[in-house]
Order: structure tokens, then C-alpha cells, then sequence
């Protein structure tokens, strides 16, 4: 049964995906709309076109549900083998589909940290991080008290310093 329905899922969602069904779709609205003033616009025939949408629609729900599914299924299987054969990937990625937003959020932040140095490394430019920016506040900020209380008692400090 899950055979039968997987290959008739994949056939339905490549026949409704092509240009050819939605010339149809607005073949069949056309002629509708043109039988308009034959049926004198009438609540029947304004159910026809409610009804038969709403069918269609319900129905493709499911079919292309059922096929995403699989398309995503398949593209993380893909991934994982990559990750499993790259000898410098994390592993741990290939079940990052499990993670929560939060985690999945942190991890995003730092493939951007990741692509912006690159960027920087790439184009000559060292940029910087707010942290690295931080740090290397507090770093000046420790020897500038240092060479001002060196100063401050008369002593030398090395000139690295």
C-alpha cells in the first residue's frame, strides 16, 4: 500500500507541478465562468466550482505533503552521508533537524561569524567580533594602567609592553 501510494503521490505532484495542469486550471475556470449566464448564475453553479476546489485542494494537501516529506528526507540522508565522508565536518550536524530553535539559532550565528571572518580574510580586512572587540578594549585598557602606574612610581616597563 505504501508503495502504491508513494508512486502515485510522486506521479500526481510531477503531473500538477507542470505548466500543463495549470493551463488546465484556468481552462476549466474559463469554461465555468463562461457557463455562468447558461446556468443563470446560479447557487448550483457557483457549488460546482466551490465544491470541486475545495476536493482538489483537500486532497493535494496530503499528496504533496507526502512528497516533501520524502524530498526532505532524502536531501538529509544526502547531507549526512556528506558530513559522514568529509573528514573535517561535525558529525553532530547531520541530526541538527532534532535541535531546538534557540540551538539551531546559536549555531546559525556562528556559521555567519564563520562566513565574516572568511569575508575578512578573504578580502585583506581583519574584522572583528564584538567579544574580540571587548577583549582587546580590556587588554589596552590593563596596559594603559599599568604604563600609568609604572609612571606613576617611577618605574620602567619593557618596551613590548
Amino acid at each position: 500500500m505504501n508503495n502504491f501510494f508513494r508512486r502515485f503521490a510522486q506521479a500526481v505532484s510531477r503531473a500538477t507541478g507542470s505548466a500543463w495542469s495549470f493551463i488546465l486550471s484556468i481552462l476549466l475556470v474559463v469554461v465555468w465562468a463562461v457557463t455562468g449566464p447558461t446556468f443563470g448564475y446560479s447557487d448550483t453553479w457557483q457549488l460546482v466550482i466551490n465544491t470541486g476546489t475545495t476536493i482538489i485542494t483537500f486532497l493535494m494537501v496530503f499528496l504533496i505533503q507526502n512528497t516533501q516529506n520524502r524530498d526532505s528526507r532524502a536531501i538529509h540522508l544526502k547531507l549526512d552521508e556528506l558530513l559522514r565522508a568529509a573528514t573535517r565536518a561535525r558529525t553532530q550536524f547531520a541530526e541538527l533537524e532534532n535541535l531546538t530553535d534557540d540551538e539551531l539559532e546559536r549555531i546559525e550565528q556562528e556559521f555567519r561569524e564563520l562566513c565574516r571572518r572568511e569575508r575578512g580574510r578573504r578580502t585583506g580586512r581583519l574584522e572583528h567580533t564584538a567579544e574580540e572587540e571587548h577583549r582587546r578594549e580590556e587588554e589596552h585598557r590593563s596596559r594603559d594602567e599599568r604604563h600609568h602606574h609604572a609612571r606613576r612610581n617611577g618605574e620602567q616597563l619593557p618596551l613590548d609592553e
